[in-house]
């Protein structure tokens, strides 16, 4: 199994070939590993919490309003709203125990570490990083592994970082002396003939590729810890941190051992190539610290995961794999479900965050959320999986899918089309949840942004953003609700499924 590796001793030279934007970064790093930076990483972890302020706001602003201008109104449109408006409360409900969930994991981190410096783990950590291998991806992968190997040295002196790519890839060449430059990388080549039990195709299946290569290698033994990573989706000292602390609670539960968990995925500003999609990206970190942190963090991921930061025993992906069949486009979905099934209770949520890129144009935005809501539907109706699982995960695709529907413009525009002049509900009685849902979305936004902009340059909001995700709201909805209707109607129609990886800025 593989042991301790060499980082090379001359970093000035080997960066000297490096292609990344981001090599200034790099170099900063080494300046994190001093023990004064210690407290820094402990208190940046931890000192942050959700507020809660803008959710209680929120509701009693939308209360009030909706409780004075409501008529109630008993048509056909009127009993619709009433429906599709209160749809998602249950989804709501369940994230603001995610925020309660989330604040409590953070104070109980800081008591439990405080006054501790760097965490060292022995265990074995293998990240992953599956890649299309294309020139226009390779900067952000390349950015990525450098920062892996920048900071995931000072907690692991175990650590291998494995690159995945087919056989012919566009960009092999660079992303072989991308792996030649440090012993701490190796390059993974799926051959073009590998074909999985299944027939499971795309990133699946290089995933299920090198999956089978640890089990070859005997490294699938459960001090061995499995990150996966997508390739524009770096690390933080912080993200070390957390994963080294997570790791040392399991060796200390013993039989209570967690074997599955997840962080924050965080978008820093500078990484963004589109202004308005990085606003609207402002809703992943906080679906990560309400409605995920909720499931995976009290035990049982039935949301689902996201495929990076996600870290996984080794031993226990070995009884799972990624071997899901050809129609499978949503593979990290899809094994925690299988994890649901067979390891109820061992997830667990922590406070790290990784470093990734929103999508670089409109386009790539709608292809993504389009790919996220078809996959998901394939799996609602996949009988393979558990009937109980498969319900949760159908009441969100179906949110999602009556998305446009909850749109204020599109009901504005719904009622001057049908000449109808009322759009309050049926009855008062369900006000209390709409303005609920109102404000769990204004909770979203606002939070997110602020994750988004702590980490990215000056660590703060610029004045105007926090005005901007608020008021473009409606647009986001369109750009969020449009594709997962599109995704879910192209897998009701049966036409077939593909994955399409998008470019993301360096």
């Amino acid at each position: 199994m593989g042991g301790p590796k060499a980082v090379p001793p001359d970093w000035d030279a080997w960066l000297a070939g490096r292609e990344s934007s981001s090599i200034e970064q790099f170099r900063i790093a080494r300046t994190w590993f001093g023990p004064r930076h210690a407290g820094e990483l402990h208190r940046r972890l931890t000192r942050w919490r959700p507020a809660y302020w803008p959710l209680v706001l929120s509701y009693l602003a939308f209360v009030v309003s909706d409780a004075w201008f409501a008529h109630p109104f008993g048509d056909l449109l009127s009993w619709l709203l009433s429906v599709v408006w209160s749809w998602q409360i249950f989804t709501t409900l369940t994230a603001i125990f995610g925020i309660r969930r989330t604040r409590k994991a953070l104070r109980e981190s800081e008591a439990r570490w405080s006054g501790h410096g760097w965490t060292r783990s022995d265990d074995f950590l293998i990240v992953v990083v599956p890649t299309i291998g294309r020139h226009d991806t390779y900067p952000a992968l390349e950015r990525s592994v450098l920062s892996y190997i920048a900071y995931l040295t000072r907690c692991f002196p175990r650590l291998r970082i494995d690159i995945v790519v087919d056989e012919g890839c566009e960009a092999t060449g660079r992303i072989a002396r991308l792996a030649a430059g440090s012993e701490l990388v190796r390059l993974v080549t799926v051959p073009r003939q590998y074909r999985t039990a299944n027939g499971t195709r795309f990133k699946a299946r290089a995933t299920h590729y090198s999956h089978e290569l640890r089990i070859r290698e005997h490294e699938a033994t459960d001090d061995t810890w499995v990150l996966h990573m997508d390739d524009d989706t770096g690390v933080g000292p912080d993200t070390a941190l957390a994963i080294a602390r997570f790791i040392e609670e399991q060796v200390q539960a013993g039989r209570d051992a967690k074997h599955l968990a997840q962080g924050i995925l965080t978008y820093p500003r500078e990484y963004a190539a589109n202004r308005l999609i990085w606003l609207a990206d402002s809703v992943r970190p906080a679906e990560d610290v309400g409605r995920f942190s909720a499931w995976t963090g009290t035990g049982t991921p039935r949301a689902g995961v996201h495929g990076e930061l996600l870290l996984v025993r080794a031993s226990i992906e070995a009884t799972i794999g990624w071997d899901f069949g050809p129609r499978s486009i949503v593979e990290d979905a899809h094994f925690a479900l299988i994890f649901c099934t067979r390891y109820k209770g061992r997830s667990a949520w922590f406070g790290g965050r990784c470093y990734g890129a929103s999508p670089a144009s409109l386009r790539d935005f709608y292809r993504q959320r389009e790919r996220w809501s078809w996959g998901l539907a394939g799996l609602v109706f996949n009988r393979s999986l558990q009937l109980r699982n498969r319900l949760l995960l159908g009441y969100s695709v179906m949110t999602w899918v009556v998305g446009p529907m909850q749109n204020v413009g599109v009901v504005l525009l719904l009622a001057i089309l049908l000449a109808h002049s009322n759009t309050s509900p049926a009855t008062l009685l369900v006000i209390p949840l709409w303005a609920l849902n109102m404000a769990y979305t204004i909770w979203m936004y606002w939070e997110g942004l602020r994750v988004n902009a702590g980490v990215s340059g000056g660590g703060r909001r610029k004045w105007w953003e926090p005005l901007a995700v608020i008021l473009l709201i409606p647009i986001f909805g369109l750009m969020e609700g449009l594709p997962g209707l599109c995704g879910f109607v192209k897998f009701a129609r049966r036409v077939e499924n593909k994955f399409k990886v998008i470019a993301k800025p360096s």
